[in-house]
């Protein structure tokens, strides 16, 4: 296969590799400030467009869930920017009002595309509205929150503490419902929900995976993995499931080609 982005390599590092939701494109996005989509079609791969923001390295970008809007976040910024691309026009989005925070960087977007959760610092995860990109409420864990997930019917969300712990919020009520503790994790890093709702996976520092059923997850506050995966020897930085949830991949990005797919 030709590189998906042979007809513009980027400058720099990239920061995100999304395909669209429904068309055969594929966007590339990274620090050299420019995010680009490609039409895949395996034999030339032609570009489709480039954007650039001017002196805004990208941290991570991602399609809205109909495919319309790419929202993308800023290595060090606390605006972010949505490139609307049936408009075509790219819309700075200066201030959230009610968000207090110096960098805005991770960011999830709910399977159904009503929302989109912002992680803050000192714990603190912003709940906005994919619409509108207005604060509707904002929820707080006890740390620092490293990683978060909607699950697939978007109605909790998983939000895991660099201490380990795993914080479960009902999205309408904005509770938490439960926490348990991920099981000899030092420090959480990533986490991921499959999307028939059976599995969830949590990334630590030290390189191991833990799998767990969603059902123990809910009930028990010390659950027992099912698996834990111990084949990275470097920090976890990235889990995720395939569609039909018979494929984890983990990944890390502190080593070249650490990624496994079990």
């Amino acid at each position: 296969c030709l590189p998906a982005n042979q007809e513009r390599l980027a400058n720099g590092r990239l920061a995100t590799v999304q395909f669209h939701p429904s068309a055969q494109v594929v966007m590339t996005a990274g620090h050299d400030r420019s995010v680009s989509l490609f039409q895949v079609d395996g034999i030339r791969n032609p570009r489709i467009q480039s954007i650039y923001l001017e002196s805004f390295p990208i941290y991570k970008a991602c399609f809205s869930v109909d495919g319309e809007q790419v929202i993308a976040t800023g290595t060090h910024h606390k605006m972010f920017f949505v490139y609307d691309m049936m408009s075509g026009s790219i819309i700075p989005i200066q201030k959230v009002r009610g968000v207090e925070e110096r960098f805005l960087r991770d960011f999830e977007v709910s399977p159904d595309g009503s929302f989109m959760l912002l992680t803050g610092t000192s714990g603190y995860l912003h709940l906005l509205s994919m619409k509108t990109k207005e604060l509707i409420s904002t929820m707080k864990v006890n740390g620092r929150c490293t990683a978060s997930a909607f699950t697939p019917d978007s109605s909790k969300i998983y939000s895991y503490s660099k201490e380990g712990e795993v914080f479960i919020w009902d999205v309408r009520s904005r509770k938490c419902l439960h926490k348990f503790e991920d099981e000899g994790s030092l420090e959480g890093k990533c986490i991921a929900i499959s999307k028939n709702n059976q599995y969830v996976a949590c990334g630590s520092a030290s390189g191991v995976v833990n799998l767990y059923t969603t059902d123990v997850c809910l009930k028990e506050n010390r659950p027992k993995p099912v698996k834990a995966i111990m084949n990275l020897v470097t920090s976890a930085t990235c889990v995720t499931f395939n569609p039909t949830t018979e494929i984890l991949a983990v990944a890390s990005r502190e080593m070249d080609e650490a990624v496994k797919l079990v």
